[in-house]
């Protein structure tokens, strides 16, 4: 037995070795943590247990006959965050640049599988080159595979991808259909690199320029968060999961927290009263929620509305807001695909929301209009109208158009509707009211510009004001700034058992 022993320790520690230790130094050199340095760094100490340490390739050709692979490139297992069961994968850069060959694919499948079977949320820290060439159309099948378990995954368990190194190709795909992505300045992703586009297209560009963090936060919106080394990336995935529940049949761990319901000064003079005057939404969002924690989603995207988790009374929220500071909060298309994905998340996974509201309107122009901000507008109010989590509206000041229904109004599902007395809810702005419906009588006026005025502070009177939508019970109350968080914290208490009944179907179809 003691022969038997030695062997498999040496085994073993050959495979802890992955690629060897230059190239496990090289990785060091290049400002990385390898792929076992990761998991160590996530997860709790000593939790990990390893699934499939010795799997073993089975290709003859191209020089892999015989060749070992140890892991076959990719380290799989369970282990716990802060006490809770995660499984996860870590591609390995150092064996054969982290290429997905059949058995590593499948490796990551099965981690995968068993985080659905177990309820556990599952995290993919990627560093591959890409698919393993020699393995051919086995390598795109080991994919495939992967793909569907990411679908399977979606809304059952959350899904959560770290890109730490290159992932190209069809392995980008799958940080795609995760939930998050969390990615570091030394990373890029992208399907087809510099090389490919200057031979095909012409173009000329760097690897940075084409799939750094910066360029999926701002341009494309792939990436949720950026982080600047592993480290910091491994902190945000931690973060990130202390938020969320382990599936879609639990709710958020509740955190203890001060409890603190008293009325917050700091909220009455926040907002300027002129609703032209711009201010920081995430401003207002700190002292609503606790310790003026808010952990932000896709910050560097769409920066004219904010999403994001928070806590209120120790429990999980999502927050979406319109962001003044940013086309004035207008939604254009970014911004209505970026809430609309999140809502969606927290209703699969029962988290309520919070709704913030500051908006003039869908965001006009020719370029908006092409892009389809009629279909993209739409899924935001398909994806609040499909929600079934408890819902309050918080309206801070403008709140117009078909914006003002598509920001979570009472008419789509909002459950409560608060107001501050700086709040004007109508068709849209007063002054292009007035320029519609009076322009003939300012006209013929005396003092035109005068005339103006009046009717402008008449409209705001008659259809603009709070008091209105209250009094047809589209608001639920008026309320003074200092109370916000009271009275939200009351009403996601009182929803927590909410029930809501929809017709039996497969699923709705959002406007894609």
């Amino acid at each position: 037995m003691d022969d038997l022993v030695d062997d498999l320790r040496q085994r073993r520690d050959t495979v802890m070795l992955g690629g060897g230790e230059k190239r496990l130094e090289k990785q060091r050199d290049q400002g990385k943590m390898t792929a076992r340095e990761r998991v160590d760094n996530l997860v709790d100490d000593a939790s990990f247990e390893e699934f499939g340490i010795f799997a073993e390739h089975r290709q003859t050709q191209f020089g892999l006959g015989g060749r070992v692979i140890p892991a076959d490139g990719v380290v799989t297992g369970a282990a716990s965050i802060d006490g809770r069961l995660v499984h996860l994968a870590s591609q390995d850069f150092t064996v054969l640049g982290g290429s997905a060959g059949e058995v590593h694919s499948l490796k990551v499948a099965d981690a995968m599988k068993r985080s659905l079977k177990t309820g556990s949320p599952f995290v993919f820290l990627n560093d591959s080159g890409g698919a393993r060439v020699q393995e051919g159309i086995d390598s795109l099948s080991g994919y495939g595979q992967v793909f569907r378990s990411n679908v399977l995954l979606s809304g059952a368990v959350p899904q959560i991808s770290l890109i730490c190194g290159p992932c190209a190709g069809g392995a980008a795909y799958s940080p795609a259909l995760t939930d998050f992505v969390i990615q570091t300045r030394k990373a890029q992703m992208f399907i087809t690199g510099p090389q490919v586009i200057k031979q095909v297209t012409g173009e000329e560009i760097t690897a940075e320029q084409l799939g750094g963090a910066d360029s999926h936060m701002i341009h494309s919106g792939v990436v949720h968060f950026v982080a600047r080394d592993d480290a910091d990336a491994l902190h945000i995935c931690r973060r990130l999961l202390s938020f969320l529940p382990s599936n879609n049949l639990e709710d958020a761990p509740i955190v203890p927290c001060d409890d603190n319901l008293e009325p917050n000064p700091e909220l009455n003079n926040i907002v300027p009263v002129d609703h032209k005057a711009g201010y920081d939404i995430r401003a207002v969002i700190a002292e609503v929620v606790d310790r003026k924690d808010f952990l932000e989603v896709q910050a560097g995207h769409a920066t004219n509305m904010v999403v994001g988790f928070a806590r209120i009374l120790g429990r999980t929220v999502g927050i979406v807001a319109n962001q003044p500071m940013v086309l004035a909060g207008a939604i254009d298309n970014h911004a209505a695909n970026k809430a609309s994905r999140f809502i969606r998340f927290c209703n699969a996974f029962n988290i309520p929301l919070v709704t913030m509201v500051d908006v003039p309107g869908y965001l006009p122009g020719v370029e908006q209009e092409y892009n389809g901000i009629i279909r993209n507008g739409a899924k935001l109010l398909f994806a609040y109208s499909a929600a079934t989590v408890p819902m309050v509206q918080l309206i801070l000041r403008k709140s117009y158009g078909g914006a003002h229904v598509a920001m979570c109004s009472r008419d789509i599902g909002a459950d409560a509707v608060f107001a501050w007395p700086t709040a004007e809810v109508a068709v849209m702005g007063a002054e292009g009211a007035v320029e519609i419906v009076f322009r003939k009588e300012m006209a013929e006026a005396e003092d035109p510009v005068a005339r103006r005025a009046e009717l402008i502070a008449e409209y705001r009177e008659a259809f603009a004001s709070p008091y209105v939508a209250a009094g047809r019970r589209l608001v639920d109350d008026v309320i003074e700034p200092a109370d916000t968080r009271k009275h939200i914290a009351r009403a996601l208490e009182y929803l927590r058992n909410k029930r809501d009944q929809r017709p039996p179907k497969k699923h709705g179809l959002i406007p894609l």
